[in-house]
């Protein structure tokens, strides 16, 4: 299981059975563009692996134009 903490939204939420950064972005239903996503500090590409009991930050990001 992996815990996810949103940013704007201020929710986390719990996701099982991932294993990848992609994999999370898929369930949130969120393309690899729309997010950032950090480990520990440590920015996240989508083909990161993850491990039972990760702590993610997934940012969404906005344009304003």
């Amino acid at each position: 299981m992996v815990i996810v903490h949103l940013e704007p939204d201020g929710k986390t939420i719990e996701i099982p059975n991932v294993r990848s950064v992609l994999a999370v972005l898929n369930r949130l239903k969120l393309r690899s563009t729309m997010a950032l996503v950090a480990r520990d500090g440590e920015l996240l590409t989508a083909d990161r692996k993850l491990s039972n009991g990760d702590t993610l930050l997934v940012r969404k990001v906005t344009s304003a134009g």
